[in-house]
Order: C-alpha cells, then structure tokens, then sequence
C-alpha cells in the first residue's frame, strides 16, 4: 500500500522532481533532477532558483511552459508545491 502524500516532511522542507524536456535538458545540462526545497516554495520561486543558475538556462526558464503533477500551470503559479510533485519544464518546441 502506498504511503499517504502529505504536504512537508519532517525537516520543514519539500522534494520535488524536476524533468527537463529538448532545449531545457540542454541549458540544465541534465533531463531531470531531484531537489529539496523550502516549504511554501512556488512555481514562481522554483523558476527564479533555476533561472539563477546560469544564462542559458534562465532564457529557457522565461519562456518554457510548466506541469505539475502532468497539469499545465501557469509560469507565474503562487500556488505552493507539495511534497513529492513533479515539476515539468517544457521549452517552446519548433513548428508547435
């Protein structure tokens, strides 16, 4: 039986999984990763912590579209992210 999903873990803090697709998986110099962040962290405050990484990648960052938990969301989401999401950053795709 799986374990039930709750908001935080005992430490105050979430992880997360974040899938990198074509130009993104490129600019992070990996197709996915996982990351401990702080509780009460966004999609917005998770855009801003990648896009600080490097030029590359926050060009991708600002113009790729998101998916939590396979549901589209927007960029700028002041929804917080939960314990065990996963986060998909999906750059513009040519010819789409």
């Amino acid at each position: 039986m799986p374990e039930p999903r709750t908001d935080t873990n005992a430490t105050g803090t979430i992880d997360i999984e974040v899938h990198y697709f074509a130009a993104a998986a490129d600019a992070a110099g990996r197709t996915e990763e996982r990351l401990e962040l702080p509780t009460g962290t966004t999609l917005a405050g998770l855009r801003e912590l990648l896009a600080g990484r490097g030029l590359e990648l926050a060009k991708v960052i600002g113009v790729s579209s998101y998916l939590v938990n396979s549901l589209s969301a927007p960029a700028d989401s002041l929804a917080e992210l939960r314990d065990r999401d996963r986060v998909d950053v999906l750059p513009p795709f040519a010819g789409g």
